[in-house]
């Protein structure tokens, strides 16, 4: 059937591009030349470049794939000036204006600069410049872009991730403030950080359960990619990140995380919804026949575990809506992945009347729009 005039589309996946004041309004002034900036530097097409600066060094990644109104034959990886952005991709106002365009109600956003969970702040410059840093990103988030239309923005924060006290503070602080999801990293091993086999993570753990709120886990956040080959296209890596996602959730299946904290909940961002009959239905094997000679739990089947702790999101996965019913429609949200190259802006609304008009309105009601609002507790 198609979309009704009363469901409203509700993305768990978008980005916003921070804009050059961001931190520089915001941080202390002993910290806005170290904390990040834009400059201009000089180019070979005599147009100057826009890049950020953060505590002595260079990040030329502006707009982090930010091509939204681009032809795709115009696609790079960045554009190099916020003028070669639309300014959806960098004010919340615009932004409003654009979602309107792409009949999307409602969006959850990940950060740019930062990293999808904060993690260039991770170990680059002290650790006052770097609490403050996140401070100011949340603060943007909460009293800037969310605050121009809480009915349409699911603040999304990110935490000191290297140190557990400051990030449990965090939680309690913009959770406060009215923040609805918790940026984190489909794994923490490729980052420096203990797994989620340890116990390191138990203090987060436990506040973000006591929060009801989710953990938003980008595929990408472990700053590991996919790679076959050193030749490989980038296409191949595209292809598969999806397999980030999987990974997260064999790992966390698998890890003692879910036994100790019953009511934590992730969310698989831009991981697609596909896999998720055959990760099940695999992982229920090896539990069965491989559980009794390892050191994991030997009660819950994964499956069972993942229908209390996971929801995932998608663009577009046919398969996956076909075998809504194998996942669990209660754990599937759509995504627009607005302003990056996956997006379908400012077609979304029009493509998904087609994506969905195999499916009963109960479901699709449930997919766009409720399944965000309980989730996510955005009412």
């Amino acid at each position: 059937m198609p979309l009704q005039p009363h469901m409203k589309m509700l993305s768990t996946d978008d980005h916003l591009i921070e804009h050059p004041r961001v931190w520089q309004d915001r941080l202390p002034e002993k910290y806005k030349e170290m904390g990040p900036r834009v400059v201009e530097e000089p180019s070979s097409s005599g147009k100057p470049k826009q890049v950020w600066h953060y505590a002595n060094q260079r990040y030329p990644s502006l707009g982090l794939n930010a091509v939204a109104g681009k032809a795709p034959e115009d696609w790079g990886v960045d554009p190099v000036r916020f003028d070669e952005m639309i300014p959806g991709c960098y004010d919340p106002k615009a932004r409003l204006v654009d979602m309107d365009l792409d009949g999307v109600w409602a969006q959850l956003c990940f950060p740019s600069l930062p990293g999808f969970s904060g993690t260039m702040f991770l170990r680059r410059g002290d650790d006052g410049l770097r609490e403050a840093c996140i401070q100011a990103y949340n603060d943007f988030v909460l009293d800037e872009w969310c605050a121009t239309d809480p009915s349409r923005y699911i603040p999304a924060v990110i935490l000191p991730l290297w140190d557990i006290e400051k990030s449990v503070a965090e939680v309690q602080r913009t959770v406060a403030k009215g923040a609805k999801a918790i940026c984190f990293t489909e794994n923490p091993v490729p980052r420096g950080l203990p797994s989620f086999h340890t116990n390191h993570w138990d203090r987060l753990f436990a506040a973000v359960q006591e929060a009801d709120t989710p953990l938003v886990v980008h595929f990408g956040s472990s700053g590991s990619a996919p790679n076959t080959a050193p030749e490989m296209p980038m296409a191949t890596m595209i292809t598969l990140f999806g397999t980030n996602s999987m990974s997260a959730t064999a790992d966390l299946l698998f890890s003692p995380t879910l036994h100790k904290f019953p009511k934590l909940k992730f969310g698989l961002s831009e991981g697609g919804i596909g896999w998720i009959p055959y990760i099940l239905e695999r992982a229920d094997a090896t539990w069965k026949k491989h559980r009794f000679y390892q050191n994991i739990n030997q009660d819950v089947l994964p499956s069972d575990l993942f229908r209390r702790h996971f929801h995932g999101c998608f663009i577009e996965d046919d398969f996956g809506l076909e075998n809504r019913d194998a996942i669990g429609v209660d754990l599937i949200t759509w995504e627009s992945d607005y302003p990056h190259s996956d997006s379908n802006w400012p077609n979304s609304r029009k493509l998904a009347e087609e994506q969905f008009k195999n499916v009963p309105d109960e479901d699709t009601h449930k997919i766009v729009e409720l399944n965000v609002r309980r989730l996510y507790n955005f009412y």
